[in-house]
């Protein structure tokens, strides 16, 4: 009998985790706004190719703000919500303190407010952001499902639970699969690194004391070692240095997986990716085929992007509560 009750109690956790897990794309909608608010995507993409024009590092900051807004109580908008005196915001917290672009979002809601007036989430402006930051770099085009509330929760102490920099394989794949992500939705997002620069702190670790017996993590490229060493030295005081993700920073493509395979990654997160059989077949794949990234970097966008678990209004500006 108890054995009996206990099986059913085992099955009852997983019809509600999975119910959590296809909630979101249920809930979801390519056409949510078609008719109260048909121009919604396109005052998006106006805002985010503008402040293109002026800096070409937005598309990274963009892509970087929607990872790091749906892994911390799913895709909800709670990333941009600033501090209060009584409360640290996410924003605040010490992994998001290099998120930056947040005023293409507001330039964005401010067009929409204007347009039609409480109709489109902050959430929602953070997905599309996403999805045009991708496409105006040269990158694949989807369509974005839409229909996400803001939340009205966001604290700092939270971002502890992103995956850093610094993870190894076993921990990068208990913080995907603990919102549903998979092994190949891991490496096909790893691929968001194909945009960006990091700051030498991020990566500190394999270029100086990286072990008892060596300096710098063996498993770095000689020469590629020696540029980012020469860059950010043992006791940098540079607070901008850095290296850029890959070799084309500002072109979305496969180029990351080449560079990985060639021992030139900047992450330790991102060598993880060749610790396991499986995550290194993909990235051999991956490096090897544009289009076989881009189908799956658009698969594994669609899913985590539909990670929801709250959101309760649309904010009017998106960084304050109703």
């Amino acid at each position: 009998m108890a054995a009996t009750n206990l099986c059913s109690l085992l099955v009852g956790v997983l019809v509600l985790a999975l119910l959590i897990h296809f909630n979101g794309i249920n809930a979801l909608s390519s056409n949510y706004y078609d008719h109260t608010c048909p121009m919604a995507e396109s005052a998006v993409t106006t805002a985010v190719h503008k402040a293109m024009l002026n800096d070409r590092t937005v598309p990274a900051a963009l892509l970087r703000m929607q990872f790091h807004d749906c892994f911390i109580r799913g895709c909800d908008g709670s990333v941009l919500l600033n501090s209060t005196a009584k409360n640290q915001a996410e924003k605040d917290g010490p992994p998001n303190i290099s998120l930056h672009a947040f005023y293409v979002i507001d330039n964005a809601k401010k067009a929409l407010e204007a347009m039609c007036p409480g109709i489109v989430s902050c959430a929602d402006i953070v997905a599309l952001a996403a999805r045009d930051a991708v496409v105006l770099s040269g990158g694949p085009n989807w369509a974005v499902p839409k229909g996400r509330k803001d939340g009205r929760i966001s604290k700092a102490s939270e971002t502890r639970q992103l995956p850093a920099p610094t993870f190894n394989i076993s921990q990068l794949q208990q913080s995907f699969s603990q919102r549903g992500l998979s092994m190949e939705d891991l490496v096909a997002l790893s691929g968001g690194h194909t945009l960006g620069f990091a700051h030498c702190s991020s990566f500190q670790n394999r270029i100086h004391n990286f072990a008892t017996t060596q300096d710098v993590d063996p498993s770095l490229h000689q020469s590629f070692a020696a540029g980012l060493r020469s860059v950010c030295p043992m006791h940098n005081k540079v607070r901008n240095a850095g290296a850029n993700l890959d070799s084309t920073p500002t072109i979305f493509d496969n180029r990351y997986y080449k560079l990985l395979l060639e021992g030139k990654s900047i992450f330790t997160s991102d060598q993880a990716l060749l610790a396991n059989p499986t995550t290194k077949t993909l990235v051999e794949k991956f490096a090897n085929s544009r289009d076989e990234f881009e189908k799956a970097f658009v698969e594994s966008m669609i899913k985590m992007s539909s990670i929801i678990t709250g959101g309760h209004e649309v904010r009017l500006d998106c960084k304050v509560v109703n």
